[in-house]
């Protein structure tokens, strides 16, 4: 089973549906991507569960995730309708809470085997999490895509 995950940035725009989708069933179709795991706190994060929910109903055998940042009994979280579960990362029960999202998603990158992500502003989270994969992807095999930016220039 390979598990794919997701990171971007808060800002995301709605034409960005049709290449995320694309990616997704091309993750599903051609890498044999059984398992997706989407965060819950930015735009890309709604975006990815909407594409990955409307993927499901073309294949059965896809799963949802979501990833829970913040420990279960701090802030319970029910499974939200279309995903199959939650999962809280082991170990972060003594991460503060103001680095429990990054650390969260440091974590899926270690053990994810893709990473689909939208990332160009130079300093955000996003951007540093996906050079991280980058890196851990020369001795890990994590195989990364990044979706093009839907900025406007002025």
């Amino acid at each position: 089973m390979s598990t794919c995950f997701f990171i971007g940035h808060r800002e995301a725009p709605d034409s960005l549906l049709p290449k995320l989708s694309a990616e997704i069933e091309r993750h599903i179709t051609e890498y044999g991507v059984t398992e997706f795991v989407v965060g819950r706190y930015g735009r890309f994060d709604s975006l990815a569960a909407k594409c990955v929910k409307a993927a499901k109903k073309r294949h059965p055998g896809v799963t949802l995730t979501l990833l829970l940042s913040y420990h279960p009994y701090d802030r319970p979280t029910p499974t939200p309708p279309g995903f199959d579960g939650t999962f809280y990362p082991p170990g972060m029960e003594t991460v503060p809470k103001r680095a429990a999202i990054v650390r969260a998603n440091r974590y899926m990158v270690n053990h994810s085997d893709y990473l689909i992500a939208y990332a160009w502003h130079p300093a955000s989270n996003a951007r540093e999490l996906v050079e991280y994969a980058q890196k851990r992807g020369k001795c890990r095999n994590i195989k990364i895509t990044v979706l093009p930016s839907e900025r406007k220039t002025l």
